[in-house]
């Protein structure tokens, strides 16, 4: 593989050393997209053109077409000739040099489910209204991708019977379509089982405010008749039983804010065999802060606070963030921290207020974890001048991120130490192996190293628990708690390099991959390049700081 290609979200093709290749031109991406979701079939020179520039007379349509190949080669230089091949009549793409997020998607099977875990988001969401033809064909493979993962996932739910793989059954079939009753239902009945009667009310109220946004309607009546029977019943409710199939149902509507997708994202995925297969991460949201003492004409403070803060926050990968104008209605409204959790399922809630006097501001934020009875996990207040107010938004995002980063990270990490070990995903082991290497007792450290080395190896296409078990394996050598030095730090760069691959977007795997190339490779100048681009994707990253400074000192 020489190129990965994620289709699913906005577009993104890497090279398998981190270098970003991807055109700038809309047609020539939907060019790229064509080709990837056409191989390895090669596409008619016509057909593209056709796609491309239907409106056009056909000769206009194949000279266009003639320059985005060139373009395209350019974007792809210096492996746009490995990757492509092109003759008179067609193009396609080589076999074996692309890795595709789409065909992993496609090739999921009952036996091999976890590839469902990167359908979190909508294909090639950013290139609607590139042609009428264009918009025509991307439905249709929206469309296909979506049975094609629906139809698996109520395979996968169809086959379970027990509790503890209903949950996670149900929850992937959610990920991928939100409105489908069944699962809900299946989630219901599910919970009710192992004695979680809140959760299985809350899952209906979920199921409510899903059809209720997407479908503008109410839950059947099937499934109004469940919630009566989880609520006056003191027997369990019968096993959940298989969800009926898609062309039963009520169509899937597009799947178009963020919101939604980062609820598919949270829902995570397990295995068939009951192992969870990621993704977890904690969902955080943050409220548009109330005013004191200021007018009317200055209310654009709080949600341009907020939004400045939730867009700092999405730039940490381990956490979902709930878009601050999804919450704008509750901020203006009660403030209902129960409610906000019933409708998005949040976990943290970051609330607070502005308070404007004379020429002073004063800001006061707290952390609230809506699991444990809205208790407040961090405060902390701040005073401005009220001179320069983007400035002002600024520091406060970056310092408030900086703080609640490590705050969650810790309150993650003691959490999922509650849970029996058999029922951890990649996600826990990783929060459970942070605070052991970071404690530098021996045998502690060697405990984080089985967790990440487990991690590893049940979910091998997840990037952090990659990274940190290459920077495990750095402290490992540099504690001297091996005795094959040269082994640990081959290890470590081969675990570095595939987190780097698997998420050319995490600005801790590549910090981490940075300091494996300084402190392990002695190659300098590539680790400052891979420092440069984890702070620009993550400005407040302190590892990425910490990390870029020991290479400088390196460098001399």
């Amino acid at each position: 593989m020489l190129v990965r290609l994620r289709l699913i979200g906005q577009m993104e093709a890497w090279t398998l050393t981190s270098e970003n290749i991807l055109p700038s031109g809309r047609k020539t991406r939907a060019l790229l997209a064509i080709l990837a979701l056409s191989a390895p079939r090669p596409v008619l020179r016509g057909k593209l053109a056709e796609l491309l520039w239907s409106r056009r007379p056909e000769e206009q349509a194949r000279a266009s077409l003639r320059q985005e190949i060139h373009r395209l080669l350019d974007a792809l230089d210096p492996v746009g000739t490995q990757i492509l091949s092109i003759n008179r009549d067609h193009l396609a793409l080589r076999s074996g040099t692309v890795w595709v997020d789409v065909e992993e998607v496609l090739r999921a099977s009952p036996n091999k489910p976890a590839a469902l875990s990167l359908l979190d988001g909508e294909l090639l969401e950013d290139l609607d209204g590139v042609d009428p033809s264009f918009d025509a064909w991307l439905a249709a493979e929206r469309e296909r991708l979506r049975d094609r993962a629906r139809n698996l996932a109520e395979t996968l739910l169809r086959d379970k019977s027990d509790p503890e793989t209903v949950i996670p059954a149900a929850q992937q079939l959610l990920a991928i379509d939100r409105a489908h009753e069944g699962a809900w239902r299946a989630l219901m009945r599910a919970y009710t089982v192992r004695g979680e009667r809140g959760m299985a009310i809350q899952a209906y109220e979920r199921c409510r405010a899903v059809l209720a946004d997407q479908l503008d309607a109410q839950p059947s009546e099937e499934t109004q008749r469940l919630l009566a029977e989880i609520r006056t019943s003191s027997a369990p409710v019968r096993p959940a039983v298989a969800p009926p199939p898609a062309a039963q149902r009520v169509a899937e509507p597009r799947e178009t804010r963020a919101s939604q997708r980062a609820d598919a994202r949270n829902e995570g995925a397990r295995g068939d065999t009951g192992r969870p297969t990621t993704r977890g991460g904690a969902r955080v949201g943050v409220l548009p802060l109330s005013m004191i003492g200021t007018t009317e004409a200055e209310a654009h403070l709080s949600t341009g606070l907020a939004e400045e803060i939730t867009s700092a926050l999405a730039r940490f990968r381990w956490m979902f963030l709930i878009s601050s104008s999804s919450l704008a209605r509750y901020a203006t409204q009660t403030r209902d921290e129960t409610a906000i959790r019933r409708a998005f399922g949040i976990d943290f809630l970051l609330d607070g207020t502005i308070q404007k006097v004379g020429e002073r501001l004063r800001v006061a934020l707290r952390l609230l974890d809506l699991r444990v009875g809205n208790q407040v996990v961090w405060s902390r207040r701040f005073d401005r001048d009220v001179h320069d107010l983007l400035t002002m938004q600024d520091d406060i995002a970056a310092e408030v991120v900086a703080q609640i980063d490590p705050e969650i990270l810790l309150i993650e990490a003691q959490r999922v130490t509650q849970r029996p070990p058999l029922d951890a995903t990649g996600y826990d082991m990783v929060l459970r192996a942070i605070p052991l290497i970071g404690r530098l007792d021996r045998v502690q450290f060697m405990q984080a190293g089985g967790l990440l080395a487990d991690a590893v190896a049940q979910e091998p296409d997840y990037a952090p628990a990659h990274a940190w078990f290459a920077y495990w394996q750095m402290f490992l050598v540099g504690q001297r708690w091996t005795e094959n030095p040269k082994a640990a730090m081959l290890e470590a760069s081969k675990l570095a390099e595939r987190a780097i691959t698997l998420d050319p977007h995490d600005g801790r795997a590549l910090s981490i991959a940075g300091h494996v190339r300084s402190f392990i490779n002695r190659r300098l100048r590539e680790a400052l390049a891979l420092h440069e681009r984890a702070l620009n994707l993550n400005p407040n990253l302190a590892m990425a700081w910490a990390l870029s400074g020991v290479a400088y000192a390196y460098l001399g």
